[in-house]
């Protein structure tokens, strides 16, 4: 197996969709696996798939590795000393080795249908035996072979496996040994001569002298054929070496169940349109399987990839937790310099996203909140409810929340509010809390049922940012402005 010398690893996903946490997940391993190693990140897309790959998923793939802060050493837009790194680019050196294989006596052609294939195993379930290829036409006679091509039959290429246990050490889960009943001949070719994933994915990695496999624990079934084919590859003067393997536990989901591609809560995209910041995102994922000590959870990318080493893996499934992601992520915005901050959330401060008209938004309000939106947000799309009462000419308040806040006696509270605000000193947040604090005392009341009319009266929410600071961001016009509009209302 290969040496932590050198290392080279790769990210090598299928254009099909949009990309999901788990893939991300592998790609943050591996990216991190190679910057800890000062080793090389081959970005490499397995585009073989015609039927369900895109060009728009491979261009939202490209976006989504941008957005996240991978940078890779070779692959698409980089180049390399491998290329070309798309496999639909590549088939005439699979040919080319698919070819040497059948030479070499590793692979063979298999004529059988699929209808006896699917008779075979069954037969084969009802004895109680292994329901794999049963080697059928691994010995075929000549005069068989020309038997079937009479009948027409194309046939597939299947790769000749050993008939011997395969051992490896896995860097996640220690040792693992398959059993040759459990690892039948497979198939590397279509009959319309196009190479599959178990011929093309193996190929490439070795002809690009990959060195570490990090990936999902869904393939480690794959594995032992992967070793297998590997020594034939290497008798051929196609490999160097078998890379190390190490496979990355299963992320679950609602109700323990593997995250798959068609779970709402597994799109990345969700988590960019929702506003998480690319190193929220990373660090929760990050503790998918691993973690930087037992007493931090918040971390940055830079602690991660110092810190991180594949054999701190745990292996057992880790379950995604859409609570602690945005409670990390939260920690992340709040670790932001403002400057920063109020940039990162200017997508959210204008259409299509912001209710109110272009004209009415105001830097300079802008900028004052939003060091008080900042200690507030779990997500960054958040910022468009939170300031909207700064920007649209009156609130937006739902019945809920007028209900919630304007109890019996509100009217008054109000009208004592008013009057102590409008003597307060406008320029310091700290003078409107002491007007509204007078203003409850007057009626028996403490400060937090004090202010709740007036947060519902000015913001049109029962919460959101600091009220007070709020209150001196918006302006004493406006404000007092609101009060009234709130009596009417009242009084109506």
């Amino acid at each position: 197996m290969a040496s932590a010398s050198a290392v080279r690893v790769r990210f090598c996903p299928s254009p099909t969709g949009n990309p999901h946490v788990g893939l991300v997940r592998t790609a943050l391993f591996n990216w991190a696996f190679a910057k800890h190693h000062g080793g090389t990140l081959v970005f490499r897309i397995e585009d073989t798939d015609a039927a369900r790959d895109s060009e728009e998923s491979y261009n939202q793939l490209l976006d989504s590795m941008r957005w996240l802060g991978f940078d890779w050493d070779e692959g698409p837009e980089v180049g390399g000393p491998h290329a070309p790194y798309r496999q639909s680019q590549r088939m005439d050196i699979y040919r080319d080795v698919a070819r040497k294989l059948l030479d070499a006596g590793h692979a063979y052609h298999c004529y059988c249908s699929q209808e006896e294939l699917d008779t075979r195993r069954e037969a084969a379930r009802a004895a109680g035996k292994p329901s794999g290829y049963d080697g059928h036409c691994r010995e075929l006679a000549p005069a068989q072979v020309e038997e079937y091509q009479a009948q027409g039959r194309e046939p597939i290429v299947r790769f000749r496996m050993p008939d011997e246990p395969i051992t490896f050490t896995d860097l996640v889960r220690g040792e693992i040994t398959y059993q040759p009943e459990n690892v039948p001949d497979y198939g590397i070719v279509r009959a319309n001569g196009a190479p599959l994933y178990t011929l093309v994915n193996p190929v490439d990695d070795a002809l690009m002298e990959i060195t570490h496999v990090l990936r999902g624990e869904d393939l480690l079934s794959s594995t032992p054929r992967q070793i297998a084919l590997y020594r034939a590859l290497i008798e051929l003067g196609v490999a160097k070496e078998i890379p190390a393997f190490g496979h990355l536990p299963y992320v679950m989901g609602e109700g323990n169940k593997k995250l798959s591609k068609r779970d709402p809560q597994s799109s990345l995209n969700l988590y960019r349109e929702r506003g998480f910041l690319p190193e929220g995102l990373l660090n929760y994922l990050s503790l998918l399987g691993w973690s930087l000590s037992a007493d931090q959870d918040v971390f940055s990318v830079e602690e991660m990839v110092a810190a991180f080493d594949i054999g701190d893996v745990n292996p057992n499934p880790a379950r995604f937790d859409l609570k602690k992601c945005e409670a990390i992520n939260a920690d992340h915005i709040r670790m932001l310099d403002v400057k920063d901050f109020t940039e990162r959330c200017a997508p959210w401060l204008k259409a299509p996203f912001a209710p109110w008209a272009p004209e009415a938004f105001d830097e300079a309000k802008w900028q004052a909140i939003a060091p008080h939106a900042q200690t507030r947000l779990k997500v960054l799309s958040e910022i468009t409810d939170n300031v909207d009462f700064l920007f649209l000419p009156e609130p937006v308040s739902d019945e809920a929340s007028w209900n919630k806040a304007m109890k019996e006696g509100s009217d008054a509270l109000l009208r004592t509010a008013r009057e102590k605000l409008e003597a307060a000193d406008w320029t310091s947040a700290e003078s409107l809390k002491e007007a509204v604090l007078a203003a409850g005392e007057a009626h028996g009341l403490k400060l937090g049922k004090a202010q709740a009319p007036v947060r519902v009266a000015v913001t049109g929410r029962t919460v959101g940012l600091p009220l007070f600071e709020s209150l001196e961001v918006l302006g004493k016009d406006t404000t007092l402005a609101r009060i009234d509009a709130a009596l009417v209302k009242l009084a109506g």
